[in-house]
């Protein structure tokens, strides 16, 4: 990981982006406001899902109001992500907290994708108990998954020593 850090590091894009003052200030500060978004929708969505909120509404109808939010917030995530990394490629790629908040955000998505095929019509109490229990505990360990995420985003800053 040294080894691609520096080379980045090197590029004539890093080098731009680490040597204007304003981008990196600028560039968090719109990465944490879609974080925002992704939360915010993630955790209307979630617990709808687990059926603390909204119960005589269709988990569908909200899911189709909260998901773009959610994917057009996470474009962005990903874009100010990159132009980070290329800031400061060595306090992101030879951080363990970095690598750790990239694979909850694969395991949010990965235990998100088999709730939407759950999605359906019918208000929550509708469902079978035994569905309900599946569906609850997914969206509820989504949840966590998205809270983690954003605790080690912020954890990364205070890391210390790059240990990769």
């Amino acid at each position: 990981m040294a080894t691609i850090s520096e080379w980045l590091a090197a590029t004539s894009v890093s080098v731009a982006v680490s040597g204007a003052p304003w981008v990196i200030p600028t560039v968090q500060s719109i990465h944490i406001l879609a974080i925002a978004i992704v939360l915010s929708s993630v955790a209307m969505l979630d617990l709808r899902l687990a059926g603390f909120i909204g119960h005589e509404r269709p988990a569908r109808s909200t899911a189709l109001r909260t998901y773009p939010w959610i994917w057009w917030a996470l474009i962005v995530l990903v874009t100010t992500g990159l132009i980070m990394i290329m800031g400061e490629p060595e306090r992101e790629l030879r951080n363990w907290i970095f690598w750790t908040k990239m694979t909850l955000i694969v395991a949010a998505v990965v235990v998100t994708m088999p709730v939407q095929h759950m999605l359906d019509e019918r208000p929550y109490r509708d469902h079978a108990r035994a569905q309900r229990l599946k569906i609850r505990g997914l969206a509820l360990l989504s949840l966590v998954f998205w809270v983690l995420v954003v605790v080690c985003g912020r954890w990364i800053a205070y890391a210390g020593e790059n240990s990769l």
